[in-house]
């Protein structure tokens, strides 16, 4: 049995399901959509500061040397 931040297979079933009667089923690709790009959009930020994290020490370690 998979538990996910305290919720079960069966509560995470009827949370599944009342979101596809609030939203209805045209709905849903967009909203997965969406959030898709969200996710995906967060992901290349965090990226993108560790990048200028490590651009930023090389460079700190260029100057000391």
């Amino acid at each position: 049995m998979v538990i996910i931040f305290g919720i079960g297979f069966s509560e995470l079933l009827i949370i599944l399901i009342i979101i596809l009667i609030i939203f209805g089923a045209g709905k849903l690709p967009q909203i997965g959509r969406a959030m898709g790009e969200g996710i995906k959009g967060f992901h290349s930020a965090v990226k993108g500061n560790d990048e200028n994290k490590k651009d930023s020490q090389s460079k700190e370690k260029e100057d000391n040397e």
